[in-house]
């Protein structure tokens, strides 16, 4: 019979059941990098708009980089036990896929630090994609933002984490 995995307590929790942020202070700070996924699928036409800024609002692209930046330096403002960290990095890239008609984006934080950067390449991601469904409302509401996730982690005594 296999042996099964211990089960890991949730940190986000204490004896009680009450809801508190983790106390990092005992951690040694050490370069963490998150890499995070997501993407928005639409009609060929809006693409197009994307492509060639012609949507109304704006260039698309740009609006959605600087969310997805501003959404990463926000996170702990939207998710409450979240730690406000001082980001070293944050880049926010989008790539328009003609075949698959959508936009693909890609978020990388890094911090040096005591507590990990995921939620705040999560956010970065959530933030671009919202951003995009935002600005092209008006013209295809059927967009769908799918597949938001953590593709890679690094720091920390947990080491890396890695998934395509």
């Amino acid at each position: 019979m296999p042996k099964k995995k211990p089960k890991k307590n949730l940190t986000h929790f204490d004896a009680n059941g009450n809801a508190v942020m983790v106390d990092v202070s005992d951690k040694i700070a050490t370069v963490r990098e998150a890499v995070a996924k997501g993407s928005v699928f639409m009609e060929p036409a809006t693409l197009k708009l994307i492509t060639s800024r012609k949507v109304k609002k704006g260039d698309v692209l740009t609006v959605a980089q600087l969310a997805g930046i501003q959404g990463a330096k926000r996170t702990p403002d939207i998710i409450p036990l979240c730690h406000p960290i001082a980001l070293s990095k944050v880049t926010v890239d989008l790539e328009c896929d003609t075949k698959k008609s959508a936009v693909h984006i890609t978020a990388t934080c890094k911090v040096t630090g005591q507590t990990g950067v995921e939620m705040e390449a999560l956010t970065a991601v959530s933030a671009a994609a919202l951003t995009v469904y935002d600005m092209c409302k008006a013209v295809d509401r059927a967009m769908r933002i799918t597949d938001i996730r953590l593709v890679k982690k690094s720091g920390g005594k947990s080491g890396v984490f890695e998934q395509k």
